[in-house]
């Protein structure tokens, strides 16, 4: 292939500009924010489901109180109720008195009983209760961890995205100085070659496999036509001559 000199210079231009294009690409994607985010997410999730299963327990707990204050209160009624036939003085039979004591003493005991379950489940709702609100600071402060690292990401990505910008808008310049054929062969060479498709002939040394020329290369290469496009034999990436090639 023949090119113009000027042309192929142009293709190291194009070259440093893709290279710095890849690193952008690659800081996009291995910006320590990522993992620390993934991590975050992944904690959160984990201290969410928790807080979910808080709030289930204790909304149990509120319905199971409810419940003993219920059973509880209608003791009480009855006691009252009971109590209250007694003081009034019309019964005075005195086995109904005393069947009316007796029960009096049968509600006493199930009233104590059930004053302790509703003691009990206040004192679980208690523990619920301070487990409920530790998991919530402990997801808030994740969420803002989260957040800030987010910020960071953000922040990384408009600076990648403002530089990826102005080197794609220097590259679109760069290739209008270059053939469609020579382009072509340059795009074909650094996709197979790991991006790297146009390398300096430097100091007898291609810059792209950084091996030296051999004695028959060498010789080849001196003789070639300046416009002739020359390939490292090793890595087949396309070598551009300059004032240090050492020709």
């Amino acid at each position: 292939m023949k090119a113009d000199p000027s042309e192929q210079l142009r293709l190291l231009d194009l070259q440093a500009l893709d290279t710095r294009l890849d690193q952008l690409e690659h800081r996009r994607h291995s910006m320590p924010e990522l993992a620390e985010i993934a991590a975050l997410d992944k904690e959160l999730a984990h201290l969410r489901n928790l807080l979910v299963a808080a709030e289930t327990q204790l909304s149990d707990l509120e319905r199971e109180r409810a419940r003993a204050e219920t059973d509880v209160e209608q003791v009480r009624t009855r006691v009252r109720r009971d109590r209250d036939r007694m003081d009034s003085g019309r019964i005075t039979n005195s086995k109904e008195l005393v069947e009316l004591s007796s029960e009096l003493e049968s509600l006493a005991r199930r009233q104590s009983v059930l004053e302790d379950v509703e003691l009990e489940v206040m004192e679980r709702i208690e523990v619920s209760s301070a487990e409920h609100q530790r998991v919530s600071v402990d997801v808030a402060a994740v969420e803002e961890k989260r957040a800030a690292a987010a910020g960071r990401r953000d922040a990384v990505l408009a600076e990648v995205d403002g530089e990826a910008a102005l080197t794609t808008s220097a590259r679109e310049a760069v290739v209008r100085d270059i053939g469609p054929q020579l382009l072509a062969l340059y795009d074909k060479v650094r996709a197979s070659s790991g991006g790297l498709g146009a390398a300096e002939l430097k100091a007898r040394r291609c810059q792209g496999c950084r091996l030296e020329l051999n004695t028959v290369d060498l010789s080849t290469f001196r003789d070639a036509a300046p416009d002739e496009v020359l390939r490292c034999e090793e890595c087949r990436r396309i070598l551009v001559r300059t004032p240090e090639s050492g020709l």
